[in-house]
């Protein structure tokens, strides 16, 4: 399994070096640069830098993808349907997704609503130093702590009834309520199950700050 880090245009004061692979979005790809990481591959428009920052991010990265700025799929999107494309097994983790313009941020957390990427959606992550944010396919599935994470909350991409079981706070039948975001419930001794008929599931954990 391919663990491939990607870094986006928003918030980059947290990231990680554990990966096998480094992609870059835009300024992104700066960013890797700059801090004396390996750029792997380019990917985006590049509207957001200088000629002469291009140039030096070409100087070093041979695997750029290049896109129009008027085009259907946000620089994120076109970058992880590259990699899955390249490595149709890799993990994902998205760092910067988060942080910068909120039309941006919401793209980057209804990804896997691209019909190219929803098969690939249990395979993306997307992190920064209070939240972690991953997705589950509708159906019955199990929900893992992840160490370090306080809450864990969950948003149904649909409108179809969410049940949950083994959490601090449960969710069925009995005492069903809607809401679009159930929000700061907690883990127990076991894995939290969660039940969706239709959509999607995004799971965000996260930690108050420290």
């Amino acid at each position: 399994m391919t663990k491939i880090a990607l870094f986006a245009g928003g918030d980059l004061t947290y990231f990680e070096y554990d990966f096998d692979y480094f992609v870059g979005i835009d300024r992104g790809s700066l960013f890797l640069l700059k801090n004396g990481l390996s750029l792997d591959m380019a990917v985006g428009d590049f509207d957001s830098i200088t000629e002469d920052e291009l140039l030096y991010i070409k100087h070093y990265c041979s695997n750029i993808v290049s896109a129009s700025v008027e085009k259907n799929d946000t620089d994120t999107e076109l970058a992880l349907k590259t990699i899955f494309k390249e490595f149709p097994e890799a993990q994902v983790t998205v760092f910067g997704a988060f942080g910068g313009r909120i039309d941006h941020m919401m793209s980057n957390i209804f990804l896997p609503s691209d019909t190219d990427l929803e098969p690939f959606m249990s395979q993306i992550r997307l992190k920064d130093e209070q939240n972690i944010v991953t997705y589950l396919p509708s159906g019955k599935n199990q929900v893992s702590r992840i160490e370090g994470m306080s809450y864990v909350s969950f948003m149904p991409e649909s409108e179809s009834t969410l049940q949950i079981s083994g959490a601090k706070y449960e969710l069925n039948k009995s005492n069903y309520f809607k809401k679009k975001m159930y929000s700061s419930n907690e883990f127990m001794t076991s894995p939290i199950e969660v039940e969706l008929k239709e959509g999607y599931l995004i799971i965000i954990y996260s930690k108050d700050r420290g």
